[in-house]
């Protein structure tokens, strides 16, 4: 059996994350598939033991796509042990790094029918030169009015790989009989 990691991004880093748990289980002997959740349709579930899905956040929102896979897939999400993550900006600082302290995963979770058994939020990526004008401009200034790197010439990954490590041996250990995190 594997596990299934789905992922939703808007810049990449959602993903580097998603194939980082991947390579971290595979070094304790089980095996992934890494999926787009944007880009799946029919997903056969009965192939995976545990689901992990990891969204960002881009202007105080999940991808729509997040919701309707949930919704279409929500028996089959039930089914299995699962894990989300959540990776944003705002978790750059440590306080703002767990599922409670978090605003964007606590909304999130208190909002969906899918109710993982394990959560973790990690710190996302500052990309500005891969940014369309727009959304650099827009990042800047909510960086500028949160106290985050302005310079625009910049790339800054947040990610504690660390966090993000502990977190593949929490879901490696996830089964059936797991107790609620």
């Amino acid at each position: 059996m594997k596990t299934l990691i789905l992922f939703s991004t808007r810049d990449g880093q959602t993903r580097e994350i998603a194939a980082f748990i991947a390579s971290e289980l595979k070094e304790q002997g089980i095996y992934s598939d890494v999926v787009n959740l944007n880009r799946t349709e029919d997903i056969d579930w009965t192939l995976y033991d545990r689901v992990v899905i990891g969204a960002s956040i881009r202007y105080g929102h999940y991808h729509p796509a997040l919701e309707r896979f949930i919704k279409k897939h929500l028996h089959a999400l039930e089914a299995l042990p699962g894990a989300f993550f959540s990776v944003n900006l705002v978790a750059r600082k440590a306080e703002k790094r767990t599922p409670q302290t978090n605003s964007y995963t606590r909304k999130f979770l208190l909002s969906t029918p899918w109710q993982p058994t394990l959560c973790a939020v990690f710190a996302g990526a500052l990309r500005y030169p891969h940014y369309r004008w727009y959304d650099r401009m827009m990042i800047r200034l909510i960086m500028k009015m949160t106290g985050g790197e302005t310079d625009t010439r910049k790339e800054v990954v947040y990610t504690d790989w660390n966090q993000a490590a502990v977190f593949a041996r929490e879901i490696a250990q996830l089964t059936d009989n797991a107790p609620l995190k």
